[in-house]
């Protein structure tokens, strides 16, 4: 079942993976998603855009666009990591900073895609997910960042 506060691109996409009950029909959705991944500029594959905890090598660069909204771009040497990376951008797309910040990882589970990946495949997910999370934070405008930190820690103590 999927989570109602997920956004609306991202809840059809998890939707459109829990319809496709056969692993191979997933890999195929993967595939086509990666190729149409735009192109990463060779000059932005640095390691301050690298995927820590990955065992493709995976990059993830995010900006702001004029009102305030994330875009991402991305690459790997994977083609499955690559259409996990374009499953993860695609869904998040045009999001607010904080929007992307506070969606919790649920979503990763509720595709099914756990079942048809190796374990390091989906540790991998997991880890470009919270590649993206970190860098939507640093474009959040500060006031944001204090509030999402803030939340964060209120149970904490």
């Amino acid at each position: 079942m999927t989570t109602p506060q997920l956004p609306p691109e991202l809840d059809k996409m998890v939707r459109r993976f829990q319809r496709a009950s056969d692993p191979k029909r997933r890999y195929e959705q993967l595939l086509w998603l990666a190729k149409k991944l735009p192109e990463m500029p060779e000059a932005e594959k640095i390691p301050e855009n690298k995927v820590q905890g990955c065992v493709s090598q995976v990059y993830v660069t995010a900006y702001l666009d004029d009102v305030g909204n994330v875009h991402f771009n991305g690459d790997s040497d994977a083609q499955l990591t690559k259409g996990l990376l374009a499953f993860l951008i695609r869904g998040t797309e045009g999001l607010s900073p904080i929007e992307i910040v506070k969606l919790a990882p649920d979503f990763i589970q509720d595709t099914g895609l756990q079942a048809s990946l190796t374990p390091s495949r989906a540790n991998g997910f997991y880890n470009i997910f919270k590649t993206m999370k970190q860098k939507a934070l640093l474009l959040a405008p500060a006031e944001d960042n204090f509030d999402a930190l803030d939340s964060k820690s209120a149970g904490a103590g």
